[in-house]
């Protein structure tokens, strides 16, 4: 903490870093610092938080202490460096000053933060100034992330900017008791945002307290409204509505993915879904995600909400406008991303009618702008623990902790699907909210908007760009035109990469990283990979065997076309004809295909996953990602896993490679489906069969290699009936097994796991 004055009184200066702008971190410091009568100033500036306090030895230390120890609840101090400053200023007091804004940002921007406990209770209190106000906020939260242009983090450098403070409002920002002090988005209803609302085509028919009684009627009626909120656009509707849902699936073109709900409270929640403890304490957390939790039998949700589905995604009211809306209509409102599918979440008022108009009866907006969209984060509650499955608002964007340092600025640009970017500099990086699928010209427009923004919030001016190595990404392709040095990182070893990273782990492990598919070092298509790796670099000792991927991208759309594949290799042309034929009339040119020499071939586990769930009748063509897998995946979880077979799988080495051939299997599939066998209990035995394999081969590729440790990732490990499965098997045995947590199995993990391989290399 630096040098130690003797005796008597000593000035100091405090530098500290971290998570501390924009978190009620300077009003903190002034009160301590008051208290203890110490003197000086404390400010924001491009490198986080400038103190200096001069006072009596003891009472300087004391600060020191409860900045280091002791910040505040939504504060995160990672470096505190302390220097003594060389006789006394005679400060009159002790200040809080005008920010400095020269310098190179670096300093970590805190994320949108629920509502808290103090700021509900005024808006609920008729007798309270911000009584029904739905911009209400303090330094314990409000948005934050979603409304910053620039740092240091002042109200000048916010969507708030346009915004005076009335006198009121003034006080309360000056004042050292008040717990809007220093609070940079404080409004009320007389100087901050209003609401209004517009009919589908952009006129204003109602503002302020009328508008939102007004779209309160409208939601109970059963019409569906765009809501505008923290980080963009909801398209919203009464969810216990069968109609309104069906609605809203018609015009958002939206055939099965399940929808999120918005729940008033916990008791709500409770009355929907089975919560445990960790699922609980996620939902009710300041961050505010969307929680996937099993529902309750005679849950009082319309089936269009998650039709087919055991999982609900409930999400408790994160801005004061969403606590006044479902508190007036008294039920589970549907909050779906404002898009089209597959587009990203509507943030400007002008586009969100141009693209969401045409979806709904009214707009719900208001006037303070957004200036980057953040879409909901989601979670999945399973075993007791929660898995992130979308990292976005409330998560993004936190800095995260690198196992090895970055000798170079570094900006890793992710994959084409569920793209995420991650800026790094020293030991930290700063993954971006989720973006989307960059096939779409708006999501590839985001992308470019999110990596500005990120580089310059963090102060990070790349010297290296890193890739994935699939030529037509995209994100290659913007990678490659920086006209910067690159470096282009296998898709699974970014997988697993990203799983060592959030462990703080640099390897060596075994990865498994099962997912739909990546570029290979081969050219192929991977997706059913275990490799030995750590940061520095991967060798591929294991694989899934290889079948055609007949049509593409086709073949991730109709999973009857990877039956038709699988059936052929598992038990020949003429069953996998009869078995197509009752699938789809194209099943005889898909055969042709398959047996065409130079056909697209892959070792992709998701595409597996797809032909079994044709296979046993859930689905032969999706509407959304992963769809196929999803649904097996609930099918076999109706059967306990003592109660299922297990199907067998080959296992062999080629070359020293290890490869496993579900072949066997997919002809048990058929069989037992020939035999009448409930779709349930055969999809229970490929999961069961499939994790067995998965781990017997892990045990065996572990002990032939040295390592203790597996890690698993890939989008395929979202499978908490195989997860589970997998790594109790491994456990069993002693193995260590890493699974993710708070950085993204799938594809939005990808720029995490570039990062980290990235920053290994720089050290080379």
């Amino acid at each position: 903490m630096g040098e130690t004055a003797a005796k008597g009184t000593e000035r100091r200066r405090l530098r500290v870093r971290g998570t501390v702008q924009g978190v009620g971190f300077r009003p903190f410091v002034y009160r301590h610092a008051v208290a203890l009568s110490l003197t000086g100033f404390v400010r924001n500036d491009a490198e986080g938080v400038l103190i200096e306090a001069e006072g009596p030895q003891q009472a300087v230390a004391e600060l020191c202490r409860v900045v280091l120890e002791c910040p505040p609840p939504l504060a995160r101090v990672d470096e505190v460096h302390t220097t003594t400053v060389a006789g006394g200023r005679g400060d009159d007091g002790f200040r809080i000053v005008e920010s400095a804004r020269h310098g190179v940002a670096a300093v970590p921007v805190s994320v949108d933060v629920a509502t808290c406990a103090a700021c509900l209770a005024e808006v609920d209190d008729p007798s309270d100034r911000r009584h029904r106000y739905p911009f209400i906020n303090c330094t314990d939260c409000g948005p934050r992330y979603t409304i910053v242009r620039g740092v240091p983090y002042d109200r000048p450098g916010t969507t708030m900017a346009g915004f005076a403070m009335c006198g009121p409002c003034r006080a309360e920002y000056h004042d050292p008791a008040d717990r809007r002090f220093h609070a940079q988005p404080n409004a009320c209803p007389a100087c901050g945002p209003r609401l209004r609302l517009a009919d589908a085509a952009g006129a204003v028919v109602a503002e302020g307290d009328a508008a939102l009684d007004r779209v309160v009627q409208v939601l109970v009626s059963g019409s569906i409204v765009a809501v505008k909120g923290v980080g963009g656009y909801h398209l919203a509707a009464d969810g216990t509505d069968g109609g309104a849902v069906a609605r809203l699936r018609r015009r958002k073109g939206r055939d099965d993915k399940p929808f999120a709900l918005m729940v008033a409270d916990v008791a709500q929640a409770r009355r929907l879904c089975h919560l445990d403890v960790a699922a609980l304490d996620a939902l009710t957390s300041p961050r505010r995600p969307i929680v996937l939790a099993v529902r309750r039998t005679g849950a009082l949700v319309a089936e269009g909400v998650a039709p087919g589905l055991p999982e609900l995604g409930l999400m408790l009211p994160y801005s004061p406008l969403h606590h006044l809306l479902v508190a007036g209509c008294g039920r589970p409102l549907v909050m779906t991303s404002g898009n089209l599918t597959d587009d990203p979440i509507a943030h400007l008022d002008e586009d969100a009618v141009a693209r969401l108009g045409p979806l709904v009866d009214v707009v719900l907006q208001h006037d303070r702008p957004i200036h980057i969209r953040c879409d909901d984060s989601v979670l999945r509650s399973a075993g007791g623990r929660v898995q992130m499955l979308r990292r976005s608002r409330g998560y993004a964007p936190e800095p995260m902790h690198l196992p090895v340092a970055a000798l170079r600025p570094l900006l890793a640009v992710g994959a084409e699907l569920k793209n995420t970017v991650t800026v790094a500099k020293g030991s930290t990086m700063v993954p971006s909210h989720h973006i989307g699928d960059l096939g779409h010209l708006a999501a590839y427009t985001s992308f470019l908007q999110a990596t500005e923004h990120l580089c310059r919030l963090c102060g990070v001016e790349p010297e290296v760009v890193v890739h994935d190595l699939h030529p037509e990404y995209l994100s290659t392709k913007f990678a490659l035109d920086l006209g910067l040095e690159t470096l282009a990182v296998q898709h699974h070893h970014a997988h697993v990469a990203s799983c060592l990273a959030e462990h703080g782990r640099t390897g060596p492990v075994l990865g498994i990283a099962f997912d739909g598919h990546g570029m290979g070092n081969d050219g192929t298509l991977w997706g059913g990979e275990f490799l030995l790796a750590d940061l520095g670099g991967f060798e591929r000792v294991g694989h899934l065997a290889p079948v055609a991927l007949p049509g593409g991208a086709a073949a991730v759309r109709e999973p009857w076309r990877m039956a038709v594949t699988w059936a052929c290799a598992a038990v020949g042309r003429d069953a996998a004809g009869a078995l197509g034929r009752h699938l789809d009339p194209r099943a005889p040119q898909v055969l042709a295909l398959v047996e065409r020499d130079g056909v697209l071939r892959t070792t992709s586990a998701g595409r597996l996953f797809d032909a079994v769930a044709a296979i046993v009748g859930i689905r032969s063509r999706v509407s959304y990602e992963g769809q196929a897998a999803i649904e097996l995946e609930a099918l076999a979880a109706t059967v306990p896993p003592e109660d299922a077979v297990r199907y067998p799988v080959d296992v062999a080495m080629t070359d020293g490679v290890l490869v496993l051939d579900p072949a066997p299997m997919i002809g048990a599939v058929l069989a037992d489906m020939g035999r009448g066998h409930p779709p349930a209990a055969v999809a229970a035995g490929f999961h069961r069969g499939l994790a067995a394999a998965v781990s017997s081969a892990a045990v065996d590729l572990a002990g032939r290699h040295g390592v203790d440790t597996v890690a698993l990732s890939g989008g395929v490990f979202q499978n908490v009936v195989l997860t589970r499965a997998v790594e109790g098997a491994l456990t069993r045995v002693g193995l260590e097994v890493l699974v993710h947590r708070h950085v993204p199995p799938n594809d939005g993990g990808i720029s995490v796991g570039q990062a980290a391989i990235a920053a290994a290399a720089s050290r080379r």
